[in-house]
C-alpha cells in the first residue's frame, strides 16, 4: 500500500494492463506514468524516478480482520461470495506468472510464498514454509537489526526494526497469536500494531519496515542477488 500524494498533490491511479517480470504495472491519470507495484517507483513517464510512499498494512483474512475491525467499510468488488478467478489450476500450476521466469532460481518452488524485504540495496525472503515453523525471527539486514512476525493460521506477517532508543530489541512469541516477549525488558508487544502493551518500554512503538508478501518467481526476478531465510 502506498500515499497517492507526491509533492502537495494528490494523484489518481489506475491498472495499466501491463506487467514488468509479471508483476502489476499502474498509471497515474495527471502524467500518464507508469509506476511499478512491487517498487512503488515510476519507470516509465514524466515522472520516472519517483518514489511513493510506503504505508503499513496487513494482508489476512476477512475473518480475522473484521473480528479485530468490525465497523470497518469493505470494498463491493460486484459480485457477492468469494470467488477466486485464479482458483482453478492457477496456484497448483508451476507455471511463472503469465509471461514466464525471467530468471531461474530453484531455492524456492517458483509459487512459494514468501515476505520479501528489502532495506537499502539488501533483499531477503523470508518463505511461509519456514516462517510455518519460526513464526517470530530475529534478523540483520544491511545492518539493520529487523524482526519477521507471522501467523501460519492466516497467512499474515509484517516486518519490524528491532531497534528503540539505543537498544536492540531481541525477541520470541508470547502465549497469544502476534504476541512478543523481548528477552531485554520482558515487555509484550502486540505483533499487529508494534506497541508495547505491557512491562518498561509500555507505549513504545517498533517501526514497521517495508514488506511485501509475494510469490517466489515474482520476487526473485526483480531481486535475483535476494538472500533466502532458512536456507542460507
Amino acid at each position: 500500500m502506498y500515499a497517492r500524494e507526491i509533492d502537495g498533490q494528490e494523484y489518481d491511479f489506475g491498472v495499466s494492463g501491463k506487467l514488468i517480470r509479471n508483476v502489476l504495472v499502474m498509471y497515474d491519470r495527471q502524467t500518464r506514468s507508469y509506476w511499478s507495484q512491487l517498487l512503488g517507483e515510476a519507470v516509465e513517464g514524466e515522472l520516472i524516478g519517483t518514489k511513493l510512499e510506503f504505508l503499513p498494512s496487513w494482508m489476512m483474512t476477512w475473518e480475522e480482520w473484521v473480528t479485530l475491525h468490525p465497523e470497518t467499510i469493505a470494498l463491493e468488488k460486484g459480485y457477492r461470495g468469494a470467488r477466486d478467478p485464479y482458483a482453478r489450476g492457477y496456484y497448483n500450476s508451476p507455471s511463472a506468472g503469465v509471461i514466464g521466469e525471467t530468471f531461474r532460481d530453484d531455492r524456492l518452488y517458483v509459487k512459494e510464498f514468501v515476505i520479501g524485504v528489502n532495506v537499502g540495496d539488501a533483499a531477503v525472503a523470508y518463505p511461509f514454509s519456514v516462517l510455518n515453523d519460526e513464526p517470530v525471527v530475529n534478523d540483520t539486514i544491511a545492518d539493520t537489526p529487523v524482526v519477521v512476525v507471522f501467523d501460519a493460521d492466516g497467512a499474515a506477517g509484517a516486518v519490524y526494526g528491532r531497534q528503540v532508543g539505543d537498544q536492540t530489541l531481541t525477541f520470541s512469541a508470547g502465549p497469544k497469536p502476534f504476541e512478543l516477549v523481548d528477552s531485554e525488558t520482558g515487555t509484550v508487544w502486540d505483533g499487529l500494531s508494534g506497541e508495547a502493551v505491557s512491562g518498561p518500554l509500555a507505549g513504545e512503538l517498533l517501526t514497521r519496515q517495508k514488506s511485501t508478501t509475494v510469490f517466489w518467481f515474482g520476487w526473485k526476478d526483480f531481486h535475483p542477488e535476494t538472500a533466502v531465510y532458512g536456507l542460507e
